[in-house]
């Protein structure tokens, strides 16, 4: 039974060692066949690094000599540059000469024909001479006949500033005495419209309506007119018969040479109208009033020609705001007593 045991064990390890064996060898042949392998690359590899090398030394000494070649070349080209401008300056030298040689003979050739035109132009030349000497003398004359009638009007020129200072003192003393005039009109004027204001308030007397704003009569637009309307109230035709009167009473003082007016101003406030009505603005409106006063006192005697009429319509105010008090104050007629 032991026999039979170790001899199970024998088979046993016998059966693995032939395909070990057999595993071992052919792994060294692979390894054999590899390294024969690696050696032959090597030696090729080796080989064509030789050749590479030998053609790389072989490219190097023929760049060597292309150099050398090059540097040659380049220093024939620098001497071969350094001859031409050599030659080129020579050839400008000869170029001058002959230049200089050819106009010498040109001198030569023509000296004979130019003498012949010099003597002709001197001879010319004398004959200009003679015709500008008689010339000159004739300019002369004429310089004398100028320098004469030049004194002459120097002279004229002379009493003719004279004259004009003269006409000037006249004329600053004609201007003063004008402003003076005037003056004096203005003064009158201003007196004969104090006087018309003096009696136009003891006739008008004292009232909220009727006030003075600087050199003006001033009336408020309901004293004249009803609302909206350009025809005189009966009312507004008792106030103006005063004013009438007052005019008519001044025409017979003022000096008829005095250029006086009485100038109507129309104004309204700023409301527009809805132009549905008579008037389309308050410019018409104004106007339109302005005439109406006029057209009274000139059928009341007051002269047409001393009455002017303006409308401004709300253009003009004399207090401003939109509140009831301001839009009364600037519906009003204006009357001023001015020049014309």
């Amino acid at each position: 039974m032991a026999q039979l045991a170790r001899g199970r064990r024998e088979r046993r390890s016998l059966d693995y060692w032939p395909g070990f064996v057999d595993a071992l060898s052919t792994l060294v042949l692979a390894v054999v066949f590899m390294l024969s392998i690696f050696a032959m690359l090597q030696y090729y590899l080796g080989q064509e690094i030789s050749g590479k090398d030998s053609a790389l030394t072989r490219l190097n000494r023929q760049i060597s000599e292309l150099t050398e070649l090059l540097a040659l070349e380049k220093s024939r080209g620098r001497s071969q540059m350094l001859e031409l401008d050599r030659l080129r300056s020579s050839l400008a030298a000869l170029d001058a000469e002959k230049a200089r040689l050819q106009g010498l003979a040109d001198g030569a050739a023509g000296a004979t024909g130019r003498l012949g035109a010099v003597t002709g132009e001197l001879d010319a030349q004398k004959q200009i001479s003679a015709n500008a000497l008689s010339q000159v003398e004739l300019l002369n004359q004429q310089m004398a006949a100028l320098r004469s009638q030049l004194a002459a009007l120097e002279q004229a020129l002379s009493a003719s500033e004279a004259r004009d200072k003269e006409s000037q003192a006249r004329i600053a003393d004609l201007g003063s005495r004008l402003n003076v005039a005037l003056a004096q009109r203005v003064q009158e004027l201003a007196r004969y419209r104090s006087d018309f204001f003096g009696r136009l308030r003891q006739i008008l007397g004292e009232r909220d309506d009727i006030r003075i704003v600087g050199d003006r009569f001033v009336f408020q637009s309901e004293v004249l007119f009803d609302t909206g309307s350009a025809t005189l109230s009966p009312r507004g035709h008792a106030e103006l018969d005063k004013i009438a009167s007052a005019i008519t009473g001044l025409t017979r003082t003022i000096p008829a040479d005095i250029p006086w007016v009485l100038r109507v101003d129309g104004h309204t406030d700023d409301r527009p109208l809805s132009g549905a009505g008579q008037f389309r603005s308050n410019w018409e409106l104004s106007a339109a009033r302005a005439i109406a006063v006029v057209q009274y006192l000139a059928s009341k005697g007051v002269p047409p020609q001393r009455l002017l009429a303006a409308g401004f319509g709300e253009y003009q105010p004399l207090e401003l705001g939109d509140s009831d008090q301001a839009r009364a104050r600037n519906r009003r007629i204006e009357m001023k007593l001015t020049e014309r």
